[in-house]
């Protein structure tokens, strides 16, 4: 396994060994007796051997999200304090008569 992910390793910084064709690549595995499974996964499209080989394991996101806000309790009209409002032109007038 250690092998195989060095050859990913290696595939990834290499851009002509990335972006290179699938036979050729497949080539190239072989020749250095890269493992099956990676070859095959090059050769055919087809990854699930090389999950196999690296112990894939599926991971399930959670059911419950933590996006979700609780409401805040409302409060009581009667506890609460009175807010200022702003004077409007009337109050401003009728107090200046």
């Amino acid at each position: 396994m250690a092998d195989t992910i060095e050859w990913l390793e290696a595939i990834g910084r290499d851009a002509s060994l990335r972006h290179a064709p699938a036979d050729e690549l497949k080539s190239k595995l072989e020749q250095a007796q890269a493992s099956a499974a990676l070859t095959a996964a090059v050769a055919t499209g087809d990854s699930s051997r090389l999950a196999q080989e690296l112990g894939h394991k599926p991971m399930y996101s959670p059911q419950s999200s933590q996006t979700g806000h609780e409401e805040a309790e409302p409060e009581d009209d009667a506890d609460a304090e009175p807010q200022d409002v702003p004077a409007t032109d009337e109050d401003m007038s009728s107090s200046l008569a």
